[in-house]
Order: structure tokens, then sequence, then C-alpha cells
């Protein structure tokens, strides 16, 4: 309890310690869940699975680090050996999604922009705070609407609900948290100045608008390869985009924003973007495992080279 007592945080920081307990505390539900179905047929492996994910995303804080590292590789055994699966799901038959839209109707949509609204809103009014705190109020907010328009949304209901959910995107869920702590351990293993090395062998000395394109492709493969484009720009603007393009007087404003953007035409492109393009696939049962990636190439490329050439005018 020292933590939400000390001065030493902020009001953001010990709100936000909230979120991920809750987060933690409702994926451990996920885990004895699925541990006491008697479907699932690999209910053990599921069960340490979403169990030690939960303890970690809850109390990591307190854990030491040597030990939430263990409990992290403990956690990728049964990811790795294919024994994280979806037991008995208790879905809304047809009747009754039919029976609760007449009910509800277009409302239903107010709790998802309540999400929406209060992310923006904290970010914007309340910085301090920070927009990730601004999506747990808006989802209280959700929470709360929906009881108000249908009587028949009890905490269970949410509850099971979430459980649902995390247990058919399975172990996927938790690739954006590995790929974005992927990216500050290559930053600090230096892989930006190693990109700066191969690549000033390659693009003539003072050459901006070269530097630019290899500028704005690479995060696009770079992102490919780490899934997340936040990730991949600390990476690439250390070994490219400084050295090579923002270190010859391009607009750095410009530079950061597009580049950011050409990262993203790589995360249209590539399953490592799982709560993207893999995600879906498996919330729609859709039969092609790529479907949503093969219609979001050519738009990629289309945009890729838009901001190419709008950086190399505008720069």
């Amino acid at each position: 309890m020292s933590f939400f007592t000390s001065a030493d945080f902020t009001l953001g920081q010990k709100l936000l310690e909230i979120v991920y307990i809750i987060i933690g505390l409702l994926t451990i539900y996920t885990g004895v869940k699925n541990a006491r179905d008697e479907e699932n047929p690999s209910r053990v492996g599921t069960g340490i699975f979403w169990c030690v994910l939960g303890v970690v995303l809850a109390f990591g804080r307190w854990i030491p680090a040597v030990v939430d590292g263990i409990l992290i590789l403990i956690m990728c055994v049964p990811a790795i050996l294919g024994k994280v699966k979806i037991g008995k799901t208790n879905a809304p038959s047809e009747e009754t999604v039919e029976k609760t839209y007449n009910k509800v109707g277009m409302k239903v949509f107010i709790p998802a922009l309540a999400i929406g609204g209060g992310a923006m809103s904290f970010a914007l009014f309340l910085p301090n705070l920070g927009a990730l705190v601004g999506i747990g109020a808006g989802i209280l907010v959700a929470i709360i609407l929906l009881m108000l328009f249908n009587k028949e949304n009890k905490p269970m209901v949410f509850l099971n609900d979430s459980e649902r959910l995390i247990s058919t995107v399975g172990p996927l869920s938790m690739l954006p948290m590995l790929l974005a702590s992927l990216g500050a351990v290559f930053t600090a293993a230096g892989v930006g100045d190693v990109v700066a090395g191969i690549v000033g062998k390659i693009i003539p000395e003072g050459n901006v608008n070269v530097g630019i394109a290899v500028f704005a492709i690479g995060m696009a493969l770079f992102t490919m390869v780490m899934g997340n484009a936040f990730a991949a720009i600390t990476v690439m603007t250390v070994g490219i985009g400084a050295p090579f393009v923002l270190a010859y007087g391009a607009d750095p404003t410009l530079i950061g924003m597009l580049a950011l953007t050409c990262g993203y035409c790589g995360t249209l492109c590539t399953p490592m973007a799982a709560n993207f393009n893999v995600v879906p696939v498996a919330l729609l049962d859709m039969k092609d495992r790529f479907g949503v990636i093969k219609n979001q190439i050519v738009p990629a490329i289309i945009f890729l080279v838009f901001q190419i050439v709008y950086m190399i005018i505008f720069k």
C-alpha cells in the first residue's frame, strides 16, 4: 500500500496501476474458469498461462524483477506448446442478440463512444492522468450506460463476457506488450547504431531525398518485423532519421509524424500486428487467416508512396 500513499508517484501513475490490477484480476479469473472447465482440452496449460499473466499484470510492480522474468518464462511454455485453448463459451444465442438489439437499438454505440471519448478527454484536458486512465474511466461509464439500457446486464454478464473475449483472443493478446518491450530492448542494445552503419554505406552523403525514402521504407519494413510502429520508430530514427534526414535540415515535425504513419503502412501488412490483423480473423471466424492482410496490402503501398512523395516535396 506504500505505493498508493507515497508522494513520489503521481495520481496518474496510481490510477493506471489500479487499471492494471483490474486487468490482472480479470485475467486470473479467466485462468481459474478455464482450469475448472472440463470441456477445455488443455485446461491445465490454459489455467497456468492466464493465471501467471494475471499475476504479472496485477502485482508485477511489487514482484522482484527476477521472479517476474521466471513467471513470464513459465507462462510462455504452454503457449509455445499450443496448450492454451478456449473452453466452453456461454455466448448469447441469436434470439437473445436480436431481442437485445430490438430493445437497445442504435444506442449500443453510445457506450463504445464513451470509451473513446474518455481517452480523448483525459488526453486533452487531464494530460497528467493520461489517456490510458481515460480509457478505464470510459469503460466504467460504458458499463453504467449498458446497465441502464438493459437491466439484464448484471456485473457477472460483464465479467463472463470479458472472460469469453480474452479466451477467444488467446495468447495473441499479449503480443503488443511483447513487441513494445522488444523495441526497448533493441534500442538499449544499440540496433539503431548498427542500422546507421549499414545505411551510411548505401545513402550518398547529404542526399536528403534518398534518406527520406530509405527512412520511410525502413519504417514500414521494420514495423512489419516488430508489429508495432511505436517500437520501430525509436530504432529507425536513431539509425536513419536523425543522421541522414534531420541532420540536413528537414522539418522534424513533418518527418516524425509521417515516418510514424509510414510504419502504420507496415502494420497493415503483417501478422505480427496481431490486434489489427489476426484478432479480427479469430473474432469473425474467417476461413482465410490472412484475409485481412490481403485486403490491406495495396492501400498500404499507395499510402506509403504518397507519404514519401509528400515528405520529399514539403521537407
